[in-house]
C-alpha cells in the first residue's frame, strides 16, 4: 500500500537533512533504531503523566543524532497531551547568571511552547485561552454566570499560591482573564509578556499588572514548577523541558565560577526531579561525551553531579542500562543505516516506489563507500552519510542523464581530516581562557 507524502512534508524533511538539521515535520517517516532509548523515554513520559518527574541527559558525539532523538521524544510528548518547551543554550541563555541570562533562557523556552494543536511553538496564548474556555463551559453548563466563572478561576488557582512565586503567578493569570472577558488586548499582552519573562524591571510590571515580582535569574526553576502546575490545571498531562547544547556550560564558559554556579543549578533540578519534589515536570538535556566526562570542565568536574550521573559499571560491551539519568546514544547498526537510507529515498519519491531514482544496489554502494571513507566514524555520525545521500538524490533528479555510479568516485562522502575534540570545536568560535586567569587578557603595545 502506497502512503502518499505531501510535498510540504517531503521538502521540509529533505531540506533539513541536507543542511544537517533535524526536520520538525515527518520524523516518523525516517526514524530507525533507538528502540531501547525510546522505550526508556516513553517510561519517563508515563511517569510525568502520573504526576511524577523525570530528568535525562542525552549524550552522544557531534552528528550522532541527539537533536533528532530529542525531537522524536518531543513529538511523542505532544501526542500524550503534554506541553513541550524547548531552547538551545548559549552564552546569553543559561541556567544560572546575574545578568539576565537565566531569564533569557526561560523566555526562549516559553516562546517555543508547543501543544498538540499548535506543535510549532508560540502556544502560550492558546494554553491560557483553552484553560479559560474549559472553565467557562463547565460553569455555564451548570447554570452559572460570568461572576461564577470568575470565582471558579480564583478557586482553581488557589493551590498555586502555596508555591514560591505562586501569588504573583495567579495574579497575572487573573489579569489575563480580566482582559479576556473585557476584550482588553493590551492587558492580555501584558500578562503574556510577564509569563514569558519579558519584563526586565519590577517597576514596569507593577505599572502594567500591579504585581511586585517578575520572573528573573533567581527564580528560573520555581517558575517552571508553576508552569507545570498550571498546565495540569489547563487539562494537560505535564510539561517536558528540552534544552540542547549543554556543551555551552562545560566548554564555552571561560570562568570556573560561572560553570560551578550553573552546575549547582543543574544539581538542584536533578535532585528535585529524582527525589519526587516536583510534579508533572520532565527535563531532557543534550550534550557531548566530553561535556559529560571531562573531569576538568565537564559535568564530572563537579563531584556532586558526577556521583549522580556516573553510569552503571556493569553496563558496556553490549549490556545497556537506561535506568540512570544519562542516556548514551548507541551507534546505529549497518542494517539500521540501510533502512534509514531507504526511508529517505521513499520520502524523496513522495512515498511512491515507482518513482525511486536509485535501486537498492545504490544504497548498499553508498554505505560501502562511506565505510571505506569514514572508517570507524561510519557508525558514529549518520548525519554525514544522510547529507551525502540526499545530495546524490537531488543531483540525479536534476540530471537524469547521469547514473548514480558516476558520483561514488567523486567524493560522495568526505573523510574527516581529523576528529576534533569539543574544546577544538569551541576554539573556532571562542578563544580558550586558562582557568587560573579568568578575566585577564594578554596584549602588546
Amino acid at each position: 500500500m502506497i502512503v502518499e507524502i505531501k510535498r510540504r512534508e517531503r521538502d521540509a524533511i529533505l531540506q533539513s537533512l541536507q543542511a544537517g538539521l533535524v526536520p520538525r515535520l515527518g520524523l516518523h517517516l525516517i526514524q530507525v533504531g533507538r528502540k531501547q532509548e525510546v522505550e526508556a523515554l516513553l517510561a519517563d513520559l508515563a511517569r510525568i503523566e502520573q504526576g511524577g518527574a523525570a530528568f535525562r541527559i542525552v549524550v552522544g558525539r557531534f552528528g550522532s543524532g541527539k537533536s533528532f532523538f530529542m525531537n522524536l521524544v518531543r513529538n511523542l510528548a505532544l501526542q500524550k497531551r503534554m506541553v513541550v518547551i524547548q531552547a538551545d543554550m548559549s552564552m546569553e541563555r543559561r541556567l544560572q547568571a546575574s545578568g539576565g541570562e537565566a531569564r533569557a533562557l526561560y523566555s526562549e523556552l516559553l516562546k517555543n511552547l508547543a501543544i498538540k494543536n499548535k506543535p510549532d511553538g508560540g502556544a502560550l496564548r492558546n494554553l491560557c485561552d483553552g484553560w479559560i474556555s474549559t472553565l467557562q463551559y463547565e460553569v455555564k453548563q451548570s447554570g452559572g454566570t460570568e461572576e461564577d466563572v470568575k470565582k471558579r478561576i480564583f478557586e482553581d488557582l488557589k493551590s498555586l499560591k502555596d508555591q514560591v512565586g505562586g501569588f504573583e503567578f495567579t495574579q497575572v493569570l487573573a489579569k489575563y482573564y480580566e482582559g479576556y472577558v473585557s476584550g482588553n488586548d493590551a492587558l492580555q499582552s501584558a500578562a503574556l509578556r510577564w509569563l514569558r519573562a519579558e519584563y526586565t524591571t519590577k517597576t514596569e510590571a507593577r505599572q502594567d499588572l500591579d504585581v511586585r515580582r517578575i520572573i528573573d535569574d533567581e527564580n528560573f526553576f520555581d517558575s517552571l514548577k508553576l508552569l507545570a502546575a498550571f498546565s495540569i490545571k489547563a487539562g494537560y498531562t505535564g510539561v517536558l523541558v528540552n534544552i540542547d547544547e549543554l556543551v555551552v556550560l562545560s566548554h564555552r564558559l571561560p570562568s570556573t565560577r560561572a560553570r560551578q554556579t550553573n552546575y549547582e543549578s543543574l544539581l538542584n533540578i536533578l535532585n528535585d526531579c529524582l527525589q519526587g519534589s516536583v510534579r508533572g515536570l520532565g527535563f531532557m538535556l543534550a550534550g557531548t561525551d566530553e561535556c559529560l566526562e571531562d573531569k576538568r570542565r565537564g559535568l564530572y568536574s563537579y563531584e556532586a553531579l558526577r556521583s549522580r550521573l556516573v553510569e552503571n559499571r556493569l553496563a558496556g560491551n553490549g549490556v545497556v542500562d537506561f535506568s540512570g539519568p544519562v542516556v548514551r546514544l548507541q551507534n546505529l547498526a549497518p542494517e539500521e543505516l540501510l533502512v534509514l537510507l531507504r526511508n529517505v529515498r521513499n520520502v524523496h519519491a513522495y512515498g511512491d516506489p515507482t518513482k525511486y531514482i536509485v535501486p537498492d544496489d545504490a544504497l548498499e554502494a553508498v554505505l560501502k563507500k562511506a565505510n571505506e571513507t569514514l572508517g570507524a566514524d561510519y557508525y558514529k555520525t549518520p548525519r554525514d552519510i544522510v547529507r551525502s545521500f540526499v545530495g546524490l538524490l537531488n543531483v540525479l533528479e536534476q540530471n537524469p542523464n547521469h547514473k548514480w555510479q558516476e558520483f561514488l568516485s567523486q567524493g560522495l562522502v568526505k573523510p574527516a581530516d581529523k576528529p576534533l575534540s569539543v574544546e577544538e570545536e569551541i576554539a573556532r568560535e571562542v578563544p580558550p581562557v586558562a582557568d587560573g586567569n579568568e578575566g585577564l587578557a594578554s596584549f602588546k603595545l
